[in-house]
């Protein structure tokens, strides 16, 4: 499979990677994540409360940056339906605006950290995947960690910012309280990602 640039071809690895992803509103005020690759090493982050260069930003917008806070994705909430009302256990199509080739789907549980993004393609209705949101364990002590942190695999040459974009979409989108964990019913949800930020 080749490269699949949404962002920059320097957020596309060569081989199967895994980011570790750390959900920073548990040690901070606001919503926040940071992207770790495999060396350890800060490569993305989301600030709800501040974008580039520390600037405030509106309540609707959301800013997925580089590691030197530099301005990648522009995510503009469009009234998400309520939390309470999105089953844990959904299958949600993501079309990419202004490229209507490019089409993906979300299916699993983003509440429990399980779940699969494919790439579909809409001449044979087949799905790829391409990534895949799962729960960390501790290579030391063989702990599964708490859902703060988590992994994000990534197909060779997936786009990991664009990855990394559809993740801040699921946790808009859900409120990780209001799932219960026997809830696995199926809700159907379309999102539109606007990658021309």
């Amino acid at each position: 499979m080749g490269r699949m640039v949404m962002v920059d071809e320097k957020f596309c690895f060569e081989e199967e990677t895994q980011l570790t992803v750390h959900k920073t509103s548990v040690f901070y005020r606001g919503d926040g994540f940071v992207v770790y690759n495999p060396k350890g090493e800060l490569m993305l982050r989301f600030d709800s409360y501040y974008g580039p260069h520390g600037h405030p930003l509106p309540k609707d917008e959301l800013v997925l940056m580089d590691a030197t806070g530099n301005c990648l994705l522009t995510l503009i909430r469009k009234g998400c339906k309520p939390a309470p009302f999105i089953r844990s256990q959904v299958s949600i199509k993501v079309d990419v605006y202004g490229d209507p080739s490019q089409e993906y789907h979300i299916d699993g549980s983003y509440p429990h950290r399980c779940c699969t993004i494919y790439n579909t393609s809409l001449e044979s209705s087949s799905k790829e995947p391409m990534a895949e949101i799962k729960r960390k364990v501790d290579p030391s002590t063989h702990v599964m960690l708490g859902k703060d942190v988590f992994l994000l695999c990534l197909r060779p040459g997936f786009d990991s910012a664009f990855a990394m974009a559809l993740v801040l979409i699921l946790d808009q989108m859900f409120d990780d309280a209001e799932i219960d964990d026997d809830d696995t019913k199926e809700d159907p949800t379309h999102v539109a990602l606007d990658s021309s930020s």
